[in-house]
């Protein structure tokens, strides 16, 4: 996924009202940028870090720069912007990084689940029939490169669990994937701390037949480039 204009570079001043961040650029200008995260953000919204902004041209937007990266302490830089995911998760399955999913021919974007209250965010067509996928954006703080999902409550994220969950006990195939915008992971495992729900779901969705997969992705200034599997872990 690339850039379709260079990044700014600026300094976390704070986020607030959850899709608001100020910020004081590089060159001393100080500004309010669109903040397209809607979780909590943890680890990654600290006032001082450096981050990564691009601009729209748009017209009527109110706040034309929205926030793009973060550099988290250690230097890592992680993608923040949820709406990059999906076009993350059709390269890295365009590349064949899922084997598991079997040859995809066609790929399809936002189709709703028949007899359920879900859109999919991809339904995969290939050798096997159809497939059912739903792409998740990790940026939780990292401990020993476990990275979590989600990092606030996720109502809306166990609900789409239960529906791929039911989808595979129909025999039909399903599948959720994680999108972990850094490249200092070496696992995601539910945050069952912090939303446990979320965390049976998952493990209640894997046990019917839900593929779970995981793969990192580097962010820089030209882009967010697919990177490596990594294993999804629920003890």
């Amino acid at each position: 996924m690339e850039y379709s204009n260079p990044l700014r570079e600026a300094r976390l001043v704070r986020r607030y009202k959850r899709f608001l961040a100020d910020v004081e650029c590089v060159d001393g200008e100080a500004l309010t940028a669109h903040c397209p995260n809607t979780g909590s953000m943890l680890g990654c919204a600290e006032p001082g870090l450096p981050v990564w902004l691009s601009h729209s041209a748009r017209a009527g937007r109110k706040y034309p720069w929205t926030w793009e990266q973060v550099a988290v302490h250690g230097g890592t830089r992680v993608g923040i912007h949820t709406g990059r995911t999906n076009d993350i998760v059709a390269e890295a399955i365009a590349a064949g990084l899922f084997p598991e999913l079997g040859t995809i021919t066609a790929i399809r974007r936002e189709v709703r689940v028949p007899q359920a209250d879900m859109r999919a965010d991809f339904l995969l067509e290939g050798d096997d029939g159809f497939h059912f996928a739903e792409a998740k954006n990790v940026t939780a703080a990292v401990s020993d490169g476990v990275a979590l999902f989600p990092d606030a409550v996720s109502t809306r994220g166990s609900r789409h669990l239960h529906v791929l969950r039911d989808l595979a006990g129909a025999g039909r195939q399903a599948s959720l994937i994680f999108c972990v915008q850094r490249d200092d992971v070496t696992e995601v495992r539910p945050a069952d701390a912090i939303d446990p729900d979320y965390g049976a779901a998952l493990r209640q969705a894997r046990e019917a037949g839900v593929g779970v997969y995981a793969f990192t992705a580097t962010p820089d200034d030209q882009g967010i480039t697919p990177g490596r599997r990594v294993p999804v872990v629920c003890p």
